[in-house]
Parts: structure tokens; sequence; C-alpha cells
């Protein structure tokens, strides 16, 4: 059986289980020193019982030793005394009688006060002098020594006086002191039943109340990644997690450097690549106008047409690079109206003419993404439906009062396999389509990042073909 996952969890189970153990050792350990000072306290009874009751048994035992005596005195004076040793026997017997009831009443005073022992008294040849009422007398082994000893059912007292002519042996059911052993340990156990559940509720609590700034440095982490590479706070943290929160942002910080040269990397290059490519197209379209040669015409229209790509290629990595780098919310909301329309009239003008059918509220659309970062998800989608739409259909472009913008295409629809990987870099559903397979890629990075929603519909809603893609503004401040 495996243990809890969590370091909580880990914590509060061994420190429970110690608690738990820890208790029931010193309640078993108590048990024991209470079981050894109750068993001294009933030896120590028993005996005190001896002692009180062999005194009374040896007096009675001398009284019945005088009473036998008495008889006729010397046999010349028998018949000159018989009247006197007349009285004198009354007198004795009245004496005999009188000494046999003050004994007896002390006995029946002694059989009060230890009313849970019994005992039984012996001469010096084993004839019973005395016996308590319950006692049985095979319960008393013979006298062999004076001391304890123990049977299976009773624990006993042997003292003995006048040469071991009398003895004593007092008695105590074993049952009476397991029944206090049980008493006792069900007093130990009871409290435990209650402060045992308590103290595992308590070490919950106060476990889970420590690992909070731990539970605060996961949900850090969990937020940290390519898009936010921020530095760990380390406030409230046990000293044994700072130095492990300053290497993560050692290593966030170096991976921060890295991305921001990868990204100033990109942005550079295509920035550079743009002027002459642009010299190299224009090049490539004065050669194929001023040569009369028709292949070499072909050969620098498709010298052109490869420098375009490489020109549209320059300037998705740009964009790339401004969506992961730059900020895309800004302080005071504008209306998005204005950046679609703008959009959506210059790629009319590029030779989209008649294709966008624009459709945007009356009402002012306001938001703080940025319009820039705006512009470029629009541009991206409507390039997007008009490279890989069907040429046939126009391509539907809304914007809802909600903050919904959905671009839509006819065509063929797209795989399920093939949606769930178009918003990866350089990757595309028809292999042999144009495009950088960048388009889907910025706009995605632009909506995480900006905190938008995404959505890729293949086929369109209400009808069997066709493409639909939707962003959701992010919510207003």
């Amino acid at each position: 059986m495996r243990g809890p996952r969590s370091l909580q969890g880990r914590l509060a189970l061994a420190v429970g289980l110690a608690v738990t153990v820890l208790w029931i050792a010193a309640a078993g350990a108590t048990l024991r020193e209470l079981s050894h000072e109750m068993d001294e306290v009933f030896d120590g009874a028993l005996r005190d019982a001896a002692h009180r009751l062999l005194p009374l048994a040896v007096r009675a035992h001398e009284g019945r030793d005088r009473g036998l005596a008495l008889g006729p005195l010397v046999r010349g004076e028998r018949d000159g005394h018989r009247r006197k040793d007349d009285d004198d026997d009354d007198r004795h017997e009245g004496r005999r009688n009188r000494h046999a009831e003050e004994w007896s009443e002390r006995i029946r005073q002694f059989n009060g006060d230890v009313e849970d022992l019994s005992y039984v008294v012996r001469d010096g040849d084993g004839s019973i002098l005395l016996i308590s009422e319950d006692a049985e007398p095979e319960d008393f082994p013979p006298f062999r020594r004076e001391g304890f000893s123990r049977t299976a059912t009773h624990r006993l007292f042997y003292e003995s006086a006048r040469d071991e002519d009398v003895t004593i042996a007092v008695a105590e059911p074993l049952s009476r002191r397991r029944h206090m052993a049980r008493e006792m340990a069900t007093n130990l156990a009871m409290p435990l039943a209650v402060v045992i559940p308590l103290s595992l509720l308590a070490i919950v609590i106060a476990v889970g109340t420590s690992l909070r700034p731990v539970r605060s440095l996961r949900q850090q982490l969990a937020e940290r990644g390519s898009r936010n590479l921020s530095a760990l706070g380390d406030g409230g943290l046990p000293t044994e997690l700072r130095p492990i929160v300053g290497s993560i942002n050692d290593l966030l910080s170096r991976l921060r450097a890295a991305f921001e040269a990868e990204r100033s990397f990109a942005a550079n290059a295509a920035h550079e690549l743009r002027t002459p490519v642009a010299g190299a197209i224009a090049q490539a379209q004065r050669l194929r106008a001023e040569t009369a040669d028709r292949s070499a015409a072909a050969r620098a229209a498709e010298i052109e047409t490869t420098l375009k790509r490489l020109n549209s290629l320059s300037e998705k990595l740009m964009q790339l690079a401004r969506a992961e780098g730059a900020r895309l919310r800004v302080a005071e909301p504008s209306d998005l109206r204005a950046v679609l329309r703008i959009v959506a009239g210059d790629l009319e003008r590029l030779g989209s003419a008649g294709r966008i059918a624009l459709t945007m509220p009356e009402t002012p659309v306001l938001s703080d993404l940025d319009p820039d970062a705006f512009g470029i998800l629009c541009r991206n989608l409507i390039e997007n439906a008009l490279k890989h739409g069907a040429a046939d259909e126009p391509v539907e472009v809304a914007l809802s009062p909600g903050g919904v913008l959905s671009v839509a295409n006819g065509g063929a629809p797209v795989p399920p396999e093939d949606l769930a990987r178009l918003t990866a870099r350089f990757a595309r559903s028809n292999g042999g389509a144009e495009g950088a397979g960048l388009g889907l890629a910025i706009v995605r990075t632009i909506a995480d990042r900006a905190a938008g929603r995404i959505e890729l519909i293949s086929p369109r809603p209400g009808k069997s073909d066709g493409f639909e893609a939707r962003f959701t503004l992010p919510a207003r401040f």
C-alpha cells in the first residue's frame, strides 16, 4: 500500500503516527506502572490482614489451650477442696465464655473490614482452627513458608506464629485484580479515544497552515511559462526553501534572456531582410519587364514569387516576435471597430476586393487589448481565410457587440486531427497551400498573452463545409 503523494499528507501521516504511537506507549507504560502499584497496594492489604488476624487467632488458640488445661488440682487435695474446685470451674468457665465472646466479636469486626479477602488459620498439624465464611479449603495450599504465593485463581500471603504452631493464609481472588486492571485500562483508553483524534486533526491543520507558503510557491510556479518568466517571490517562505527559489529565479532569468535573444534575433533578422528583399523583388520585376526572352521572364517571375514569400515570412516573424515580447494590454480601452475596418480595407485593396463581407455593430466595441496587436490578429485571421477558403465564396468577418470576432470561409472541412494542431508554428492543414504556417500561431500567441480565447471550428456551424475562427476579446478591467 502506497502512502500519500503530497508532502502535506506525508508529514501529517508521519507526525500523526508518531504522536499516536507515543500516546499509546505512554498509556501502556502508565497502565503497567499503575498495575504494579495496584499489586503492591493489594499485597500490602493481604499482609496487613494477616498481621491483624494472626494475633486474634493465636489468642483464641491460647485461650482454648488454657480452657482445656483447667481441671483437677493435685489428687490429694481433690476431696477437701471439691466445693472450692467447683466454684473455680464456674469462674473459669465464665471467663472462657467472656474470652470467646470477646475474640469472636473481634474476628467479626475483622471480617467486616476485609470482606473481599478470605483466610484460613491452621494449627501445626494442619487442622483448621478458623476459616472465613466464603473460603474454600482447597483454595489454600498447605503452609510451606512465610510470604506471598500465587495459584491459578488467588494471590495468597502466609504467616506463622509460635514456631509455626499456628499459621494463617489470607487469599484474594485474582479476578478482582483483573477487574481493577480492566477499569484502569478503560479509564486510560477513554480519554485517548478523544485526545488522539483531536491531536490528529490539530496536526493536519498545523501542517496545512505551515505548508501554505509552499502551496503559494507551487501556484507561482504553475503560472510560469514561456509567456511569463518573471522572478518568484520568496516572502514568507521557510529558510529551507529560499535557496530553491533563488536557483529557480536564476534559471528563469537565464531562460528570459535566451527568449529575449531569440525574439530579438528573429525581429532584427526579419527587419534587416525587408530592405534587401524589397530591392531584389524590384530587380526581378524590372528584369521581367525589360527582357524579351520568355524563359528568362518566367525565371524572373519565379524569383519574384519566391522573394515575396520570403518577404511575407519575414513579416510574420516580426509579428510573432512582437506578439511574444510586447505588452498587449493598455491602460485605456479603445474602440476596435476602426482597427478591423482598416485591416479589411487594406486587404481588399491588395487584391481581395469583393471577397470580404464585413459586419460590425453600430455601438463601439471597447477593449484594453492593444490596437496594434488586434490589427495583427485580424490580418492573420482574414489572410488565412482568403488563402485557404473557397475562391468563389466570400470571407465573412463579423465583430459582435459582446467582443467576439468571427472569420468564416467556405471550402473543404478541416479534419479533426489537423484542427487540433493548426495553431502550432509552421503547421498547415493542406501541405500544398501557400503560406508559412505562422498565421494561426501568431493568433494563438496573442490570445494566450492577452487572456483572450481562440476557437477553431470546422465545418462551419449550420453548414457541412468551411472553417471558422472565433476570437473572444479579453475581459475588461
